[in-house]
């Protein structure tokens, strides 16, 4: 794994390894994206060769910018890369910093840039198998009770999403949050 990440090391944003970054717990740069259908979320299952946290369900699609890109073009970039998702335009909801073990000796410490992109119905998928085992829509109400129930299915971060920052990434434009 050779792929370069932006990180923080003392206080420097530098470029680190992505696997050493989570192996040191480095606090780095990181982007979600949640593809909504009204109040229905596609999420998907991490294939099983991923590093860390395979098999286990989480929000669309997750990543690490590349060194001097920006969060929105890495949203779409790997929106195309993982699930052929093309034409849609993810906006900017905020940002969350999280921190939480893998598994492996792993950690995740990530300041995440979160976007929303609004799906058409008939919305075309082409899964990257590398990346992503399956897809499904979910009722965002029922996923939230699924994780709270049976964590184990699911990714550290999106538990962290659901349970710590969902009026964050879920408010409609309006401002109106789904229920809980």
């Amino acid at each position: 794994m050779s792929e370069m990440i932006p990180a923080w090391v003392d206080g420097t944003l530098t470029p680190v390894e992505k696997l050493a970054v989570h192996q040191r717990g480095l606090r780095h740069r990181a982007v979600s994206v949640f593809v909504m259908r009204g109040n229905a979320v596609l999420i998907q299952k991490r294939a099983a060769g991923k590093y860390h946290s395979p098999g286990l369900w989480a929000n669309t699609c997750c990543t690490h910018p590349l060194w001097e890109e920006t969060p929105l073009d890495c949203a779409q970039r790997r929106l195309a890369q993982e699930l052929g998702i093309h034409g849609l335009a993810p906006r900017h909801v905020g940002q969350v910093e999280y921190r939480a073990e893998v598994g492996n000796g792993l950690t995740e410490h990530e300041l995440v840039e979160i976007f929303v992109a609004e799906a058409p119905a008939d919305l075309p998928l082409a899964l990257n198998p590398a990346e992503v085992a399956e897809t499904r829509w979910v009722d965002l109400d029922s996923l939230a009770t699924d994780v709270a129930r049976d964590p184990a299915r699911y990714s550290a971060w999106l538990a962290i999403y659901l349970a710590d920052h969902r009026g964050l990434i879920f408010a409609a434009p309006d401002g109106v949050v789904p229920k809980a």
